[in-house]
């Protein structure tokens, strides 16, 4: 086709748009497949687990648009009878979507109402636990195998890394008692820099957004926020993105722990895409 008549790929709606569709179908589809009664999902009140849940309720949302009600509910196993027009989308994603926010000493009011308010905004289910107890009983059973104690000094990434991991047995647990897949909330730039950990973040059956950069992830919500209705997102993207995994005073952000986004994305890029050497990068 005539290159000046073609409508680009490159602009971001239309991106935006495709992403939404194509994971929404692959959610949609891998649910039916395995006969999975929704999804559960630590919702941290931060960008990448916020995105896992609004791409859960357009999930629903596109269903129904395309399938109608009845049918929606007819291929997902859903009760239809009890279920109105009005309040389908709020009501279908309650019964398929089940958030936890799961707080440390570290964790903060900002995060946690971010978390809370997108849950309310879109009708997941939500609930939230404290795992300082879990924390504190694993440092200190470690502590004594090694006969030392532990300090962020010295054992920085292995205090960090045990916060993060002990979040995944509780919400393996409500996937496992209420019949749904647990959602992997990891992003492709987190995944390639090693900044993930393994049996924490990366823990779960699905990973929707495991194929796009962080930098995506947030144009995306900005993009939701304002095209898609989702006023509850502001909360979510007026903040720096932050693992809450070190000491409040630390004031911890992904980008002071990598890089800046467009840097880290252009590495990626040239050194996984192009196969340039770490010189020529």
């Amino acid at each position: 086709p005539d290159q000046t008549t073609q409508k680009t790929s490159s602009d971001s709606s239309d991106k935006n748009i495709e992403f939404s569709k194509a994971s929404t179908l692959a959610l949609f589809d891998y649910l039916r497949k395995v006969k999975a009664k929704g999804f559960v999902l630590s919702l941290s009140g931060g960008a990448d687990s916020g995105l896992c849940a609004i791409l859960v309720t357009q999930m629903i949302k596109y269903g129904v648009e395309e399938l109608g009600l009845k049918e929606f509910c007819k291929k997902t196993g859903v009760s239809f009878d009890s279920i109105s027009a009005k309040d389908a989308i709020k009501v279908l994603t309650k019964h398929f979507l089940f958030t936890v926010y799961q707080a440390t000493k570290n964790s903060g009011d900002i995060t946690f109402n971010a978390a809370k308010e997108l849950a309310g905004e879109i009708g997941a289910k939500f609930s939230d636990w404290q795992i300082d107890d879990e924390v504190s009983t694993l440092s200190t059973k470690v502590e004594k195998a090694l006969d030392r104690k532990l300090n962020w000094e010295t054992d920085d990434i292995a205090l960090q890394n045990i916060q993060a991991r002990l979040r995944a047995p509780g919400v393996w647990m409500l996937a496992n008692l209420t019949g749904k897949l647990l959602l992997t909330t990891s992003n492709r730039s987190e995944a390639s820099a090693g900044y993930a950990t393994m049996d924490g973040d990366t823990a779960g059956s699905l990973s929707p957004i495991a194929g796009v950069d962080k930098q995506f992830v947030r144009d995306y919500l900005v993009w939701a926020q304002k095209t898609l209705g989702y006023k509850s997102l502001s909360a979510i993207n007026s903040q720096n993105s932050t693992a809450e995994l070190r000491p409040k005073n630390k004031n911890q952000t992904d980008e002071d722990d990598l890089m800046p986004y467009p840097i880290f994305n252009e590495i990626e890029k040239l050194a996984i895409g192009q196969w340039k050497s770490p010189i020529e990068t």
